[in-house]
């Protein structure tokens, strides 16, 4: 095998790829490109208070997704061999990462999870979330018709899932990305063929162990409670966001009041460049732009599947399949808590929301999901696990 080389992955390489590829890497620029303009419209108000510069924000998440295009390009240029090697020690090192997280990390909103790297202050979960896909594509591509074999690889696979989301959702308090990693992974092992029975029982103890989660925390339990009865008294405010961020869709009707018009977004919704994005959405843009928007991210899950439907690598499959869940899921996730269907979780859309290590991570991902298709176009009629 050649050696890798800077020069060689960071060059983009875009000739003689299959019709996914392209449509992927055009779907996710699209997002891209729509999620800087809200970010810009979004922030106005917020930045200008915060720095005097009302396009600060938006300079910031432009420079993020330049870093984001990046890894992508260089993400997908990476050969799988390379993700065989790196799966185990990138997860054990993104764990570990988590780890001086919850000891030495930043306290944001009541959740350890960003570390300041001096230059910069960053978020490990997102990059777990990554380290978990490529860490586990392998050993699931392992599991085979001996009993004793697939025990020990499931049970490994389970140690590393319960550290993770346990120092991000239990230690770290992050409940929302915590609820994110426990669906892809779920979604990831039935995938992988875990039975039924199995899948049921783990998914039954994941959701006694959520409630007891919410139930820990009085704050958590307090925001579970308003989102079961919205039509209660709300004297701590805490439908605040939901209320207004409700107003803001409601104010967009069908075509939107026109980017950069949104009232709601004048310090009436907390957090409306990051989590609530969706309803500077719905109200600059309307029914007709929130729709588009949905239909972006079930979009970029289908052109994901069918890649995967296409794989003839056990491993390469997982890789697709696990980052399809993640930002599928995440996303949709993102957007029924705007829309009241689950509680306030503090989860970004991805692609969108304001964020660095969300975006980089993601784009990241989706590199790796352009290798794997850049991999089989190469070596069609190649078969391996």
């Amino acid at each position: 095998m050649s050696r890798i080389t800077f020069a060689k992955v960071a060059r983009p390489r875009f000739k003689a790829q299959s019709p996914q590829f392209f449509l992927l890497l055009s779907l996710t620029a699209i997002t891209v490109f729509i999620g800087l303009a809200m970010v810009a419209s979004a922030s106005s108000v917020d930045a200008f208070k915060e720095t005097n510069n009302a396009a600060s924000t938006f300079l910031s998440q432009a420079r993020f997704a330049l870093m984001g295009l990046v890894g992508l390009i260089v993400a997908s240029n990476l050969p799988m061999n390379f993700y065989r090697r790196i799966g185990l020690p990138f997860l054990i090192a993104m764990i570990g990462l988590q780890i001086a997280t919850v000891l030495f990390g930043k306290e944001i909103n009541g959740n350890r999870n960003w570390i300041d790297l001096g230059f910069a202050t960053l978020q490990p979960s997102e990059f777990l979330k990554l380290a978990l896909i490529i860490g586990f594509a392998h050993q699931l591509a392992q599991l085979s018709d001996d009993p004793e074999s697939n025990n020990r690889i499931w049970l490994r696979i389970f140690g590393y899932s319960a550290v993770a989301v346990g120092l991000v959702a239990v230690v770290g308090r992050d409940l929302g990305t915590g609820v994110v990693m426990a669906v892809m992974l779920m979604g990831l092992w039935l995938f992988a063929g875990m039975r039924w029975s199995s899948w049921l029982s783990i998914a039954g103890v994941g959701g006694l162990l959520a409630t007891a989660l919410v139930m820990s925390s009085a704050s958590r339990r307090i925001r579970f409670d308003a989102w079961l009865n919205p039509d209660a008294a709300d004297p701590m405010g805490v439908m605040w966001q939901y209320q207004h961020g409700t107003w803001a869709l409601a104010a967009g009707g069908l075509f939107g009041t026109g980017i950069g018009r949104s009232k709601l977004k004048w310090s009436w919704i907390p957090e409306v460049e990051n989590d609530f994005i969706f309803a500077v959405i719905g109200e600059e843009l309307g029914l007709i732009g929130a729709m588009l928007i949905i239909f972006l991210f079930l979009a970029l899950g289908l052109t994901m599947f069918a890649i995967a439907r296409h794989q003839t690598s056990a491993f390469n499959r997982n890789l697709v399949v696990g980052v399809m869940l993640w930002v599928v899921m995440q996303a949709f996730i993102n957007i029924a808590v705007v829309l009241g269907l689950l509680p306030v979780l503090g989860v970004p859309l991805p692609l969108i929301s304001a964020g660095g290590s969300s975006m980089i991570a993601t784009l990241c991902a989706i590199g790796v999901v352009l290798a794997v298709e850049r991999d089989r176009t190469t070596h069609l009629g190649r078969r391996s696990v």
